[in-house]
């Protein structure tokens, strides 16, 4: 089988998305709306609950949000002036309908749904103990720990119940959940994931990012605290923060590439950053060269930074097809080589006889790198120059994103000479840790009080790993730890 599948491109996988909306007849069809914005975040499966103030409806499907939530009959059966909607992307638990998220259950209180973005990196370590009291599992999602810590917990009101199921755990999380109390969002207290809060007239919503809130026409009003809980309902909208004051350390790796450009960020235009991660990046390792080529669509704006501060013309040296399915079968091992030409072809008449310099996002198993470079040459180009708008990914993320072991990573493995000389480019760097930090308009990396979760980069990981230290043992896990540090 030759796959067009973009989760197994060489690329970091996206995580998931959420989306919620409180206060609108119809709510099933603006979480449709938004969940279209956020595809990119997830497409595996989608799925949305409403709720109508005496029941709860949810379908679930695998696949994208187009086909499945875009029609008149599959809004009638999600009624209701509230609803959370998910797009998904499998980093824990197999790819199944089981695993399709919002989950649901019925509770003492009443109905429960929640929709989750992230990973609880010490889910693991509940499940078992979960388990031992006597919680029957229906899926093999971390997601469904939260709702048996809620279910069995000592508190009586449901909001209580909630703050200490999330105090029980530790990692990343971006929640929307719906209730008979209304909806209830909480962002992680160092806010790895992000989350943001929109209004549209008299509906609150809130989603993981502003293009989501721009799709329905909803204004932004500012992004979710690290570590803040809100409560919307019929009285209003009510902001708790249950969790104490933490050093926020969003993730990086969202504004080099899972957001989409057209997202504000921390306040920063994504857009505007990835330019400025480009111009950095032809700061620190110029090159004489006649062309800049962006690897579309992600490099594009590091791209045009990269040849605005360079004085090099920026050229669509590599074309992209937006038309190609999820797989292509044929016979034979041969076929596979032209997975990479399905999507992305050179433009020749770009490219040929000339010094290319091309820009991407990352560099992660390096077999895509090498296939594109290969592109290149084919289509007669004289030099090929690599340039990384991120710095080496050397470490697996536990915080909701799917990156393989470190023994996949090539950065983990080679170093960067080796790394050129594998994807057979005439030069290669990354943009340093440094780097990216100025591109975001900070100084450098504070190595004492790191401003964003980075360590897959730099091995710092901003949380208690539980899961992996219990199956790696407190010894070589902290041996790991301080070889990826290194």
């Amino acid at each position: 089988m030759l796959t067009t599948n973009p989760f197994d491109d060489d690329k970091l996988r996206e995580e998931c998305g959420v989306f919620g909306v409180y206060g609108a007849e119809g709510a099933a069809a603006l979480t449709a709306l938004g969940l279209h914005a956020l595809q990119h975040r997830g497409q595996e499966a989608a799925g949305i609950s409403s709720w109508d103030g005496t029941l709860f409806y949810t379908k679930r499907e695998m696949g994208h949000v187009a086909g499945n939530f875009d029609s008149e009959e599959a809004i009638r059966q999600l009624p209701g002036h509230a609803a959370i909607g998910h797009v998904r992307y499998s980093t824990t638990g197999e790819t199944a309908m089981r695993n399709v998220q919002p989950l649901f259950a019925e509770l003492s209180s009443g109905g429960f749904a929640v929709a989750h973005n992230g990973n609880i990196s010490n889910a693991l370590h509940l499940r078992k103990a979960l388990n031992k009291r006597g919680s029957i599992f229906q899926s093999t999602s971390d997601t469904e720990v939260l709702i048996h810590l809620v279910a069995t917990s000592a508190y009586r009101p449901l909001l209580d119940r909630i703050i200490d199921a999330l105090k029980q755990v530790e990692g990343a999380y971006s929640l929307a959940c719906l209730t008979p109390e209304g909806l209830i969002a909480c962002r992680d207290p160092l806010g790895i994931r992000p989350l943001v809060l929109g209004k549209l007239e008299e509906t609150y919503i809130v989603a993981s990012e502003t293009v989501a809130l721009d799709i329905v026409g909803a204004t932004f009003i500012r992004q979710v605290d690290p570590g803040e809980l809100l409560v919307i309902g019929e009285k209003g909208i009510r902001s708790l923060r249950p969790f104490g004051d933490h050093a926020p350390r969003p993730c990086i790796f969202e504004h080099v590439y899972f957001s989409r450009p057209d997202s504000t960020l921390d306040g920063n235009s994504v857009y505007a950053v990835r330019k400025n991660i480009g111009s950095e990046l032809a700061k620190e390792s110029p090159v004489d060269a006649d062309v800049v080529v962006p690897v579309p669509d992600s490099g594009n704006p590091a791209a045009l930074g990269f040849a605005q501060e360079a004085g090099i013309p920026f050229e669509q040296g590599i074309i992209r097809s937006h038309y190609v399915g999820r797989t292509f079968i044929q016979p034979g091992q041969g076929i596979r080589d032209l997975s990479v030409k399905l999507k992305h072809n050179a433009n020749r008449g770009v490219v040929e006889g000339k010094r290319v310099v091309l820009i991407d996002d990352s560099i992660v198993r390096g077999t895509t790198s090498l296939k594109i470079v290969q592109m290149m040459r084919d289509a007669g180009a004289k030099e090929v120059h690599m340039r990384i708008a991120s710095p080496p990914t050397r470490n697996p993320c536990f915080y909701g994103v799917d990156t393989p072991d470190r023994s996949k990573l090539l950065a983990a493995q080679m170093d960067i000479e080796r790394m050129r000389a594998f994807i057979k480019a005439d030069s290669l760097s990354f943009i340093t840790v440094d780097g990216l930090y100025r591109a975001l308009g900070l100084a450098s990396r504070d190595d004492t009080k790191p401003q964003f979760c980075d360590a897959c980069f730099t091995g710092a990981y901003p949380t208690s790993l539980t899961d992996q230290e219990d199956e790696a043992g407190p010894d070589q896990f902290s041996l790991l730890a301080a070889q990826a540090a290194e």
